[in-house]
């Protein structure tokens, strides 16, 4: 663990927080700076730093949980799906918990349903191949960090021949919605520190754009406490300078142009498309889609009838589309902690290992 250790180093983040303590003081006004990415929020709540960073210092949760963002009607399909006679559906853990209007996967398995969860979308070759009288489904998801790995798969398909896979997709990605955020006029966000797994892939330039548009600070930040702190300082020192640019903190994993090969294999299989987010609404070109050649193995138009039947209503009560905007935080909602609980998760937040709320309830919040 030796190679860790420098990046949770009690000198080191000690030595941060006095820094951005003293830059902060020159702060005009409170700097808004989201997090993109749910690890982040995991690590900023595990850490202490919402409690600890001097107050001119605002984090804001931001929609970087796969799970969090799938609209209602997306997990109805699922539901759906899993409910038709000899089908196998497939998807990740965190998907089973999450509730839709017909109960949860996890429901539907309850009721009979054959749901499992993988690790990788490439075991749904194995499944396939042991139940050849069977239709698999996998349901995917994932922002472009997962959407390679759909990619493989399809291929795999493609090259054994095999007739009774289907891919459900709801892989999306980052920059629309972040575009989308920052174009609102209730908007309250002045700093980025963009998601790095999704930058492994699609390279720190990914954010360019952002800061050209908005003329916002934005920071690739790693996800071990020292990273977030120096990320965190680096989009002060931005602030107090003025400029905005894209710094790459994460440069031990992330490059500037990515991973060129998963970049081409997203190409070769996906095509942009509009996408409805929980709490955003339908952002266009946000979310990918099998290419037209790859229509066959699409489960959205082999069974458009039948998701025809979602009804994707969400709770009034929760508020999760609220704090997938960084308008609320966990903490504002009735919900939370009483009725809506890890064990009982009401709204999709309250799910996932990278949700806000998990985070707060985990880490036992407590405003200071």
């Amino acid at each position: 663990m030796e190679w860790i250790d420098k990046y949770r180093d009690k000198a080191r983040l000690i030595a941060l927080l006095e820094a951005i303590s003293a830059g902060a003081k020159k702060l005009r006004a409170p700097l808004h700076i989201m997090e993109v990415c749910g690890g982040h929020t995991h690590t900023i709540m595990r850490s202490g730093f919402a409690q600890i960073l001097p107050k001119e210092i605002v984090l804001v949760h931001g929609p970087g949980c796969p799970v969090c963002i799938m609209p209602r009607a997306r997990i109805d399909h699922a539901s759906l799906l899993a409910q038709q006679d000899d089908v196998i559906l497939l998807t990740l853990g965190d998907m089973i918990r999450v509730p839709g209007s017909f109960g949860s996967l996890g429901d539907a398995r309850a009721r009979g349903a054959d749901v499992r969860f993988v690790y990788s979308p490439l075991e749904a070759l194995r499944v396939a191949k042991e139940n050849p009288h069977k239709l698999v489904i996998f349901f995917a998801i994932g922002f472009e960090t997962t959407t390679p790995m759909s990619a493989a798969l399809l291929a795999q398909i493609h090259a054994l021949k095999l007739h009774n896979v289907l891919l459900h997709i709801n892989h999306v990605s980052v920059p629309e919605p972040l575009f989308a955020l920052l174009e609102s006029p209730q908007s309250r966000i002045d700093a980025l520190l963009a998601p790095s797994h999704v930058s492994v892939i699609m390279g720190s330039r990914l954010y360019e754009p952002l800061c050209e548009r908005f003329h916002i600070p934005i920071v690739v930040a790693g996800f071990e406490p020292v990273d977030i702190l120096e990320s965190i300082l680096l989009l002060l020192a931005q602030k107090l300078e003025n400029t905005a640019r894209v710094d790459n903190q994460y440069a031990r994993c992330v490059s500037k142009s990515g991973n060129l090969k998963a970049q081409e294999m997203i190409q070769n299989a996906f095509v942009k498309r509009d996408f409805e987010w929980r709490g955003l609404g339908i952002i266009p070109r946000s979310a990918y889609a099998l290419r037209e050649e790859y229509r066959a193995f699409d489960a959205e138009a082999r069974f458009a009838s039948l998701l025809a039947q979602s009804v994707g209503k969400d709770n009034k009560a929760c508020l999760c589309g609220a704090i997938l905007r960084g308008a609320k935080k966990p903490t504002d909602c009735p919900l939370f902690g009483k009725h809506c609980v890890p064990t009982n998760p009401v709204g999709s937040c309250m799910v996932s290992d990278e949700g806000a709320c998990a985070a707060y309830y985990k880490y036992g919040f407590v405003e200071a």
